[in-house]
């Protein structure tokens, strides 16, 4: 009888050991790389559809958002390129996650970036992109919230200009805090890697 009660607690004591390492070497969740930075912030801007759109009208969505210009003769449509073919490549992956994320080109050249013009500039690489613009000093207020530097170069003849600005693509949570930067070497394939990752 004695043996018995003693195999039992060394059964019992055996089966707790056996249970720490299934909760020691469970992973703490993953922390996002910008949790807690000041990025981004409320906005009120206009559409390509001329509507005043805010931050609001995103929430619960992720939000994937890139500044740059639709003259821009060849960084932004690049890159605007890869992000809108990354979040097709989520879309196909894993539709529901796809269409909880909307990606949004906010203009850094609003004299030339009217609604109807980024209407036919973000129409060419995603359906649902949204592109914004708004008067300068909205833009400048935006840029500054989200760590956006731009500044337009001085006209050449005939009044072309080439705005320098900051490239960076952001992925933003359904509650309009920053998680990450996404990648900028331009593959589709590790930039939605990179979405799928943090957006769950």
């Amino acid at each position: 009888m004695a043996d018995r009660a003693m195999n039992h607690r060394h059964f019992v004591a055996l089966s707790l050991l056996a249970a720490v390492p299934l909760n020691a070497c469970s992973s703490p969740p993953e922390k996002a790389p910008l949790a807690g930075a000041s990025i981004g912030g409320p906005f009120s801007l206009i559409n390509q559809d001329g509507r005043v759109t805010s931050d609001r009208d995103f929430a619960g969505m992720y939000r994937i958002v890139y500044f740059g210009y639709t003259y821009c003769p060849d960084v932004c449509p690049v890159d605007v390129q890869n992000l809108a073919a990354a979040l097709k490549l989520v879309e196909r992956r894993d539709p529901a996650l796809g269409a909880r994320i909307v990606p949004i080109f906010v203009t850094v050249d609003p004299a030339r970036d009217t609604p109807p013009v980024l209407k036919q500039f973000v129409g060419a690489f995603h359906p649902r992109m949204v592109g914004l613009t708004g008067t300068p000093e909205q833009i400048a207020a935006v840029a500054k919230a989200y760590a956006i530097f731009y500044r337009a170069q001085p006209p050449a003849a005939g009044g072309a200009y080439i705005v320098d600005h900051s490239r960076q693509a952001y992925l933003f949570g359904p509650d309009g805090k920053p998680i990450a930067l996404l990648s900028q070497d331009g593959k589709p394939e590790l930039i939605a890697d990179e979405i799928e990752r943090w957006a769950r």
